[in-house]
């Protein structure tokens, strides 16, 4: 029994001594701490001013270019069909070659309609023969009126009966609405073609249009006859072309504006269904305030920027207009002669000490 009573006492012991040990780093600690802090207190106090890069706040000429996508289209185009349905005789166009209006393109069986009509102007011959000699007995009272015009109606008809087989007859023949390449062909001569059949596509690529969309705030900056350039992404060549209509209203659903322009392709190296970067001219800003996008810091209600007063960074709220890839527009919050900070704008703080570096521009 001794010995345990032993053994608990040496315990209790050395737990006591490392209580008290304890304590003791933990003032020494404090007092360390309390010596530092006196020290600051009575040496510099002050945190060191960050280094940034700034700039003066200048008027500049600023040309307002909106930049944004749009599609290349035919001017005109068209899927060549049959109004009728009839074995194919004859195919009169090469594919991916340019046809003129009017040309013939496919021929279809009209043997039958042929007939038709040869039938139809028989009896149309002899039905105009007959009302001519019963205008005549009319004349001399040998008929009524009555039997006059009923020989005239019956003439009238087959007259329009002639028409109309004529009519089916020309539709047997497929020509070009209007000149342009024609594509490649989905038909063989003797085919059975019905009106559902596609023949080929044809397409009038010179000039072609340029279909796009703005927001809505720049819609009242562009007019029939306003300039624009573009590119596709097959070629690094700059276009040109001319805007010419403009829907009368603003799309609802995504608060745009569709345009569309014309531009030339004399060499069809703009192809339909092609992709477009297109730069819109809007106006040239005198007097603009620009700064560099990377001083511009969003936050929750707007964007804000840091200039610098009397050595200290100073959050200033702005309002921004159009951006370019370098900088950004300034419509309102800054002034000509202002020190706006253009890096470091993470870490500084309202009244922060800064040191700024004026860059060049």
């Amino acid at each position: 029994m001794k010995k345990r009573y032993i053994i608990y006492a040496v315990f209790a012991l050395g737990l006591a001594y490392l209580v008290y040990y304890r304590i003791k780093e933990n003032k020494n600690v404090e007092g360390k701490g309390a010596g530092a802090t006196g020290q600051g207190k009575g040496g510099e106090g002050k945190s060191a001013a960050l280094v940034v890069d700034g700039i003066v706040v200048k008027p500049a000429s600023f040309n307002n270019d909106l930049e944004v996508t749009g599609a290349i289209d035919a001017n005109e185009s068209v899927v060549l069909k049959s109004e009728i349905s009839g074995l194919v005789t004859g195919i009169y166009f090469k594919e991916g070659t340019n046809v003129a209006k009017g040309s013939v393109l496919v021929k279809i069986n009209d043997r039958d309609i042929q007939a038709q009509l040869q039938e139809a102007v028989t009896r149309q011959k002899l039905s105009s023969t007959n009302e001519n000699r019963a205008k005549q007995l009319l004349a001399k009272g040998a008929i009524s009126q009555e039997e006059y015009d009923t020989s005239l109606a019956d003439s009238r008809s087959l007259q329009s009966q002639s028409q109309l087989v004529r009519a089916q007859l020309a539709k047997a023949t497929i020509r070009a609405p209007f000149s342009g390449r024609i594509g490649l062909r989905n038909i063989s001569e003797g085919t059975y073609l019905t009106p559902s059949t596609v023949i080929a596509n044809l397409v009038s690529t010179n000039p072609i249009k340029v279909t796009f969309s703005i927001p809505e705030k720049y819609a009242g900056q562009i007019k029939t006859g306003s300039s624009i350039t573009f590119t596709t992404d097959g070629s690094s060549k700059e276009n040109t072309g001319k805007v010419y209509a403009i829907e009368p209203g603003i799309n609802a659903a995504t608060r745009t504006l569709q345009i569309r322009a014309l531009a030339p392709n004399a060499d069809n190296a703009l192809l339909p269904g092609s992709f477009a970067k297109i730069k819109l001219a809007l106006n040239t800003l005198q007097d603009a305030i620009l700064i560099p996008n990377q001083a511009v810091v969003p936050v929750l209600k707007g964007k804000i920027v840091y200039i610098q007063k009397n050595g200290k960074a100073q959050e200033v709220k702005v309002e921004a207009g159009t951006r370019t890839d370098e900088n950004i527009v300034i419509t309102s919050g800054l002034k000509v002669g202002d020190t706006v900070l253009t890096t470091g704008s993470m870490a500084l703080k309202q009244d922060a000490p800064v040191k700024v570096h004026l860059v060049k521009e």
